[in-house]
This record gives structure tokens, sequence and C-alpha cells, in this order.
């Protein structure tokens, strides 16, 4: 097996192993670090059929972390995809009529960044024994409601870790809220922050990117990394579910090997739908990776014109998650359009930091080809979460219904009669009151809180262990400061 590298997409740190990207999270030049080539499956889908999800998760991982052996893959792999899973399939793929749903919220948080962040501690820890490193890891992350608690609950008393999780004050749900603010740990500090999502991933990056505090921090005997999908070990998780997806296609009979597919994800960072096409890269046959935007449709506009311009109205919707003006993953794909050529990202992020907007050229649109987008309003969002529930009975979170508005657009315009994979990313639990006003005005004045025994009655699917009587539960970190304190606060926290 040939060993991949990795580069920063800066073009500053280049040929480095997976453990020391997983390690540092954001290279020193404050590019993201990319797979030096994307490897290809050599094993037909009649051979990964009846492979497990933590099978199938060994072979594709194994595939991009050439450094790690195969028993240090196998132990980071089963210790994450275990018990914690309500699900003995990990991601579950349910077919509703002509619809192909991945459920990817069965985990202990019950969103999709489960999927990763529960292997992410043991990818971080082997990788800084395999590097030889004694200071403690810090994790630092933002997160718009999702990332925040799933890393948390992945880091919380990790041995040699810290974490820190910054998420916009009143720029997620209730249950979001509740469910970082009650996280156990003695190594966690939660923080709300009065701004909001790219206001907390620009303080991250900046605090990653201060050489001059990062010396403070060591001299202190810590040093950073992340838990945001800007951190490689992030992101190569989440190539796994497509890979399995399309393997429980083929066994269930509803494909045939090699007959292509299309993709609907629900896209604010850009990380989900980017670990799609890097299994499309791998060789997996799909054929459209639908992005599907929200009223924040900045990646629609890019795709559209090939202009990227976050000068805009920041929009608060009922899917917060995707309420990102700066979806950072795009670098990576920016690099790769770019011909890999570091020069042209660094003219491009410049831009985006001083001018707020960048225009790729016409031969680097032209290799978009792969992605198609759509967006849909708030009331489209609505409509069809209830739809979807009275034709069929199934309930969406506000993400997946964002997604399924996006693939009835496509189909509607293209007409294309291939099988389709939505990207399911939460459980409808996560947001109990937008889910419910979908269905009827009257839920308007109830407490979140009360409204998860009313979804369950509504829906009859039992209320997930993550938020059984959350409301009950001793509210843990109730820290807030301004967005230009972020870096201040981590100092003193890692100091102690």
């Amino acid at each position: 097996m040939k060993k991949i590298r990795y580069n920063s997409t800066r073009g500053n740190e280049k040929n480095v192993e997976s453990s020391y990207a997983i390690v540092k999270g954001l290279a020193n030049d404050g590019g993201l670090f990319v797979p030096d080539q994307i490897p290809t499956l050599n094993k037909t889908f009649e051979e990964l059929k009846d492979l497990s999800y933590q099978e199938i998760a060994c072979y594709v991982l194994g595939e991009f972390l050439t450094d790690f052996t195969e028993e240090e893959i196998k132990h980071c792999v089963y210790s994450a995809y275990d018990h914690k899973f309500d699900n003995s399939d990990i991601a579950p793929i349910v077919k509703k009529n002509d619809y192909y749903y991945l459920e990817l919220f069965h985990g202990s948080t019950i969103a999709f960044k489960d999927m990763a962040l529960s292997i992410l501690p043991y990818l971080m820890t082997t990788a800084a024994k395999k590097q030889g490193i004694t200071n403690e890891i810090a994790i630092l992350t933002a997160t718009s409601g999702d990332t925040g608690k799933a890393a948390l609950a992945g880091f919380g008393d990790v041995e040699g870790t810290k974490i820190i999780v910054f998420y916009p004050k009143n720029g997620v749900s209730k249950i979001q809220e509740r469910q970082m603010t009650t996280s156990e740990g003695k190594n966690t500090l939660v923080v709300g922050i009065d701004g909001n999502f790219d206001d907390a991933q620009n303080g991250v990056k900046a605090i990653f990117n201060d050489q001059e505090f990062n010396q403070k921090l060591n001299k202190v005997g810590v040093q950073l990394s992340s838990a945001n999908s800007i951190n490689i070990g992030r992101l190569l998780p989440q190539v796994v579910y497509y890979v399995y997806a399309y393997s429980r296609l083929v066994k269930e009979g509803e494909i045939q090997d090699g007959e292509q597919i299309n993709v609907v994800v629900p896209t604010g960072n850009f990380g989900n739908i980017l670990a799609a096409y890097y299994a499309k890269e791998m060789g997996l046959p799909m054929n459209k990776l639908i992005c599907a935007s929200n009223d924040n449709k900045v990646l629609y506009d890019f795709f559209e014109t090939g202009t990227y311009d976050r000068r805009r109205d920041f929009v608060l919707t009922m899917s917060p998650s995707m309420d990102i003006l700066i979806s950072s993953n795009l670098e990576r794909l920016i690099y790769t359009i770019a011909g890999e050529d570091a020069s042209v990202v660094n003219e491009l992020m410049d831009r985006l930091q001083t001018e707020g907007q960048y225009t790729i050229t016409e031969d680097m649109k032209a290799k978009l080809d792969a992605f198609y987008p759509a967006f849909a309003t708030e009331a489209m969002t609505q409509e069809a979460i209830k739809d979807e529930f009275e034709d069929i009975n199934y309930m969406l979170d506000p993400h997946t219904a964002v997604a399924k508005v996006a693939f009835d657009k496509y189909i509607n315009e293209t007409k294309d009669t291939r099988k389709t994979v939505i990207v399911s990313t939460a459980s409808p639990y996560k947001f109990t009151k937008s889910t419910l006003m979908a269905l009827d005005n009257r839920y308007e004045n109830i407490d979140d809180f009360e409204l998860l025994h009313e979804l369950n009655t509504v829906s009859r699917v039992d209320i997930p262990e993550a938020v059984k009587d959350i409301e009950k539960r001793p509210i843990l970190h109730s820290t807030v400061c301004e967005k230009g304190g972020m870096a201040d606060l981590v100092l003193d926290f890692l100091k102690n």
C-alpha cells in the first residue's frame, strides 16, 4: 500500500503523516490538511455488502491513515462504534416510498456529528502517542449546535485532554443548548458567546493562528487541536457512512454493484458533503452530490455563480446547524479544483478575509459539475416536514427537511430516476418546537422540554436516551463571553 501523506491547503506544511495532521487540527499556516491522493476502493461491493459498519470503517480508514497499524485502527473503530449507538447498523437506511433516508442520528447525542466525534478521541490519543507528544491536548471548537455536544461526549474525562466549546448564545435550539450546558467531565468548558456561529468559528481560528498565544500555552504544557471538521480526523470517518450506505443498498437488492446513485446532503460547514465527494473520488458510484442550503444560501450562490460572498445578512433559521456564512471545508475543495495550487488558495482566502468575497476562474468552476445546488426557504422546510409526516408517517428534523426540498427540486428539474440517498443528520427530538410547529401553530407557546413528550405522543417514536429527562439535569456550564474575550478565557481555563 502506498503511504498517503498530508499537505496544508496554504502550502507551508507538506508531506506530513496523518497522525501529525490529526493532532494539529489546523496547519501552522492557517490551512487545512488534505491527503496528497485519494485512495481507490479496491474491493467490490459484492465483497463489502456483508461487512458490518465497523468492518467497513476499518477498511476505509485504513486506506487513508496509512501510518496507523491495523491494530490501532481496529482499536479506534471498535471503541467508537459500540453500545453508544442505539441501532446495531450504526447508520441504518430507512426506505420510505422511493426515498432512502440514511439515518445518522443513532449515537449518544442524536446527530450526525456522533459518527465522527465518537472515534476522534481515539484517533487523537493514538496519534499523540505515535507523535511522541507529552503535552496536554486542548480541544478548541466552535459549534452551530451539534458538534459541541458530540465533542463534549467524546472527549469528556479523556485522559491528557481538555475541551472548550464555544456556541452562539442565541443561535441554537433549547434542546441543543441544554445538552451542552449539562455536559459532565472535569476537563470540559462550555461557553456561550455574544454573536453568531461565524463569530465563534472566526474566534477559534484566530486563536489557532496566534503564534504568541500558542507559545504561552506551550510553556504551560498545552497544545491546541480541533474537533471541528477542519480536523482531517473528523472528516475522514464521515467518508465511511457513504461507502456503508452503498453497500447496504447492494445487499438489500435496491441497486446493482456499480449502479450510480445520487446523495443529498443538508450543508453548512461543507464537511459532510465533502466527505461524500471524497467517497466519489475513491470510486463510489455517485452521480450528483446535491448540496442543500437553507436561507443562508452562500453555498448555493457559490455553485451557481462561482462567487463566494459572505457579505449578506445572517439569518437565524429553524435549521440552526446550517446557519453558517463561512463554510470552512470549502477551502479543501477549492484546493482540489485549483490543481492543488496553494498560492491560489492563499489569494482567495485573503480576499475572503479582507473583502468578504472571492470569485473562482471558469476552469475551476467547470470542475464542480459533480455538485447540484438547491435551497429551501423556511416555509418550504416546514411544508416538507408536514407533508412527509402526513403522507408516510415519517418525521423529519428541520435539516433533513431542507435536504428533502432540495431533492424534490432536483427531480423536478432533471427528471433523474437514479436511486437517491437523503442524508438525515439529526433526530427531530433535537428540534422539538421547530418540528411540531411545522405540523400545527398551537405548539408555539409550549416549552421545548414539554414538547419532547408531545412529539413522542404525535410521532409514536420513543424519546431517545440523549434527551430523556434533560430538563431535570443540572446546568454545569453558564459562562458567557463577548467574542473579543475568547482567547483570555481559553488561557485562564488551560492554566488551571
